[in-house]
């Protein structure tokens, strides 16, 4: 069940951006007083569609993008037949070249429109919550394996990150993807500097563990139904203290504690509403009892008005696409590999496997900024490479001849094709292999 949410989050998201991004270009098109034959989402074969205003919209059976037909245009349709007469006035190749420019742009900045609206959104209706760096060093932080490989240690405190003090502890992800980062760190009395190897994120974007987080005492926050933790008759705000006799009091004692005894009964003392309690519990196969913990430090929050939430989702949308370009820089520079490369199956991962709207709307916030970046690449087939061409021509004052431009949507839909065979390869590899 949770696989199809994350796949269901997954389509819907799609949906939405591809669909918009498509939109922009139907819509600039029209305005221009282009004809579109058709407009999809998704590819054939066609589940459903209709025709309106002499434009076939419709729905494929293939949610993994989309595309809009306008007459008279070079696209990876690869329909020449048009070019064998003078153009129409309705034709695409008919219009002047700032309008072909408008209109091949449209899907862009439809996206990017649409990425800082969610962000407003998001910000205007939940604020900002943040843990900050006193409530991380009240007992250090959580290493997990990688964090211990590169020399991290349980109960380290975090001081700076790349020599500046931070703010929010989630600003440590930033140094996950810039080049030649470190951590300061406190432990046993002494301050050190630990060096994040270039290569981390990585081999982190390959595994299902954590890196870091911080120690943190506990209370049961939710309980999930079905599972273990329903059927011991755990309740929200019981504080589990022993587990099988041994004292508990962080959660990552727990969770170690609790990886122990998978598919088995063990008994959990509790304390709730000043008593303590012995409840018998069994782990699933997992080893997992089934409740979500709540975390016993003090998270700062801030609210927004609207006027402030525009500013403020604004930034925050320029700094998801900012994130993503620092991780592309490193793939340019390689400083990772193509390993490190995600497709459809690797980015379902990253949703929950239960519905979260906030999540849910934020990530596909974060999808719409990457897609328009992705878009705007000079590559023939994308957006940008028609773009490229176009500011040759208003340039120039020469547009490049029909062969030419067939031609590289050749080239460019073999490139395209040759980059998902390697994003699915990835997903496959990281699912099943590594």
């Amino acid at each position: 069940m949770g696989t199809l949410v994350m796949v269901g989050q997954l389509l819907l998201c799609l949906s939405i951006i591809v669909g918009l991004h498509e939109l922009g270009h139907l819509v600039a098109a029209k305005v221009f007083g282009m004809r579109v034959e058709k407009y999809s989402i998704g590819f054939p074969p066609k589940i459903f569609g209709f025709t309106w205003r002499e434009t076939e919209y419709s729905l494929g059976a293939i949610p993994l993008g989309g595309f809009v037909k306008i007459s008279g245009m070079i696209d990876e349709s690869f329909d020449t037949k048009h070019l064998q007469n003078e153009p129409e006035p309705w034709e695409f190749r008919a219009k002047p070249a700032w309008q072909r420019l408008i209109v091949m742009v449209g899907g862009i900045t439809i996206n990017v429109i649409t990425g800082i609206m969610m962000f407003v959104g998001l910000v205007f209706i939940y604020g900002e919550s943040y843990l900050p760096a006193n409530e991380v060093n009240k007992y250090g932080i959580v290493a997990y394996p990688m964090a211990q490989e590169i020399g991290l240690k349980t109960g380290d405190k975090l001081l700076k990150i790349n020599g500046k003090p931070y703010n929010k502890f989630e600003d440590h992800r930033l140094a996950l993807i810039e080049s030649n980062s470190y951590f300061t760190i406190a432990r046993e009395g002494k301050t050190i500097d630990v060096k994040i190897p270039n290569d981390l994120i990585e081999r982190l974007s390959g595994k299902k563990e954590l890196f870091i987080e911080p120690i943190y005492p506990f209370s049961i926050g939710k309980v999930q139904k079905g599972m273990p933790a329903a059927a011991a008759g755990l309740q929200v705000g019981d504080k589990i203290v022993a587990f099988n006799d041994k004292p508990i009091q962080f959660f990552h004692e727990f969770q170690a504690e609790q990886d122990k005894f998978k598919n088995k009964e063990v008994t959990l003392k509790i304390e709730r509403e000043g008593k303590n309690l012995n409840i018998k519990a069994k782990t699933d196969e997992n080893g997992k009892f089934g409740f979500l913990p709540k975390i016993e430090l003090k998270p700062s929050y801030e609210k927004f008005g609207f006027a402030e939430s525009i500013v403020r989702g604004t930034d925050r949308a320029f700094e998801s696409l900012y994130l993503n370009l620092m991780g592309f820089g490193k793939l340019f520079r390689g400083e990772v590999s193509a390993k490190s490369v995600s497709g459809p199956i690797g980015i379902a991962q990253f949703f929950p496997t239960t519905w979260d709207w906030e999540f849910f709307w934020r990530f596909t916030g974060i999808l719409s900024m990457w897609l328009a970046f992705l878009n705007f690449l000079p590559i023939p087939a994308l957006d940008g490479g028609h773009v490229m061409f176009l500011m040759y021509e208003i340039i120039s004052g020469r547009k490049p001849s029909d062969k030419f431009l067939e031609r590289s949507q050749m080239v460019g839909v073999v490139i395209l094709l040759t980059l998902m065979v390697l994003v699915l390869g990835n997903d496959i590899l990281n699912l099943f292999f590594r």
